[in-house]
């Protein structure tokens, strides 16, 4: 699962023909070029290719920004919500650009650039081999963290925005996030089926939920993904891969989890040895990749969300459910591509998905119960597994990624090197200011909290309860800060 990126915005221009899981002709539902947004001086600002490899300022995609993207400049959802499966009418898409404008002024058109097919070639490669969803949709309107609970958990909790963290709610504070119904890592476990979570980041998001420390044995460094596949004895039911997001840095730089303001290429990257590492393993022919986003991002996308049924379940933290969300609106539309021997080559999948189409599959394939209402009624992916026998054909190496010309992750060797020039430089740039304590960003709250975690894991109660309260007193400068000396406490560790 990587970040931020809608359908459109890198599949859209891609023109992908094949058939469906029928087997009739079809072509994907992307972009004929007039779609268009309003623009702040009142022009229209149709959708174009090529897009930037990253951004200078980062889209919303908080609650309020996405129901602006969806409904326009005070818009509003439709009360009551309409039954699932339809469509609220009162989305239009049309507020992308208005929404942008509040981030980046001088560009906002911006948000309408989409991808061509030879800027990401390894993603538009695995597009076109196996099969690709053209509407699976982000589990709810909002951002990062409830999306990627969703897949885990079937639901957020009812966490609708970025997290907000208090000493009110200590036990979210000190031990993460917690479910009525548990999550799909528990479920494996009471079935005693083995599974592992690889990241090379110091700061994995899974590992926010709730009792996920004592599993610390489970998270192992994607750097040893390659090597473990080629274990005939590898016995892992479920994998599940992080990307590196970098948000120590404050501005996910560096990394290869596709954030806005980093570099795409990278993780068109990370996507290449995914999928080599699988297709030349002795796990190939019994092996099912699925590849999405947790949200949109903010960017683009022209097709309407239907609604969706209620996880059902309690809401584990009021002080989170910022907007008294009722959970049956899905989000904008993401890509989603699901790969394997024996799906034939060339499906586009028309069918409604969402992240919990993820859990439903799952708890198919090994006989397991659902966690929630959503994930009970999500469509699974077990019909595009269709051949009787695995695929021979499919590549064994993907093409390279293409060339940014960007150089975050070098510029973050040379922090390293330099980090008091490093810092008089960000002053002198405006990165940071030595007199404003700006809140922190809303999408580094919740990495901020996974280093508290693994910074307060082995303390006492009371040192616990002294890093608690310069936790809740970070602003964004020392948040970032902060991050960046768990992570070399974490690894110093290591």
């Amino acid at each position: 699962m990587l970040e931020n990126r809608s359908f459109d915005h890198l599949l859209g221009f891609s023109q992908i023909q094949g058939k469906d899981p029928a087997g009739n002709p079809t072509k994907i539902d992307g972009l004929s070029g007039e779609e268009s947004n309003v623009s702040i001086d009142g022009s229209k600002v149709k959708v174009s290719t090529p897009a930037d490899f990253a951004l200078n300022y980062g889209p919303g995609h908080e609650f309020k920004d996405v129901r602006e993207q969806l409904c326009g400049r005070e818009g509003t959802y439709s009360s009551p919500t309409p039954q699932p499966g339809e469509i609220d009418p009162k989305i239009n898409n049309s507020g992308y650009i208005s929404n942008y404008s509040l981030y980046d002024r001088e560009n906002p058109g911006t948000i309408m650039k989409c991808f061509s097919p030879e800027q990401l070639p390894v993603l538009a490669t695995l597009a076109k081999e196996f099969a690709l969803c053209d509407r699976w949709f982000s589990s709810m309107p909002g951002p990062t963290w409830p999306n990627r609970f969703f897949i885990h958990a079937g639901s957020s909790g009812g966490l609708d925005d970025s997290p907000a963290f208090s000493r009110e709610f200590k036990s979210i504070l000190y031990d993460g996030f917690k479910f009525e119904n548990g999550t799909i890592f528990d479920e494996l476990e009471n079935r005693r089926h083995d599974w592992m979570i690889y990241c090379d980041d110091e700061f994995p998001q899974a590992l926010s939920i709730a009792g996920m420390r004592k599993h610390s044995k489970r998270f192992k460094p994607f750097s040893s993904f390659r090597q473990d596949l080629s274990d005939p004895q590898f016995s892992k039911s479920y994998v599940f891969i992080e990307p590196d997001y970098h948000a120590f840095t404050g501005k996910f730089r560096g990394g290869n989890s596709q954030h806005p303001m980093d570099d795409m290429t990278r993780g068109d990257k990370l996507l290449k040895d995914v999928y080599e590492a699988i297709r030349n393993s002795p796990h190939w022919e019994t092996s099912l990749l699925i590849i999405t986003y947790d949200e949109h991002g903010g960017f683009c996308d022209h097709v309407v969300p239907p609604v969706a049924v209620s996880p059902g379940d309690s809401i584990t933290d009021p002080s989170n459910n910022h907007n008294n969300f009722d959970f049956k609106q899905l989000g904008v539309r993401v890509p989603t591509v699901i790969i394997s021997p024996l799906i034939p080559k060339g499906i586009i999948d028309h069918t409604i998905y969402d992240h919990t189409s993820v859990l439903a599959t799952i708890e198919k394939l090994f006989g397991l119960g659902s966690l929630t209402k959503r994930d009970a009624a999500a469509n699974s992916l077990n019909h595009l597994l269709k051949l009787d026998t695995p695929r021979n054909n499919a590549p064994v190496s993907l093409p390279d990624p293409a060339v940014s010309g960007l150089r975050f992750k070098e510029e973050e060797e040379e922090k390293k090197k330099n980090p008091i020039t490093s810092f008089f430089a960000d002053v002198i740039t405006g990165r940071i200011s030595l007199f404003k304590r700006e809140p922190i960003d809303p999408s580094l709250a919740g990495f901020h909290h996974v280093a508290f975690i693994r910074d307060s894991q082995d303390s006492s109660e009371s040192e616990r309860e002294r890093l608690s309260k310069r936790f809740l007193a970070h602003k964004k400068n020392g948040a970032v800060k902060y991050m960046r000396q768990v992570k070399r406490k974490v690894a110093n560790k290591v």
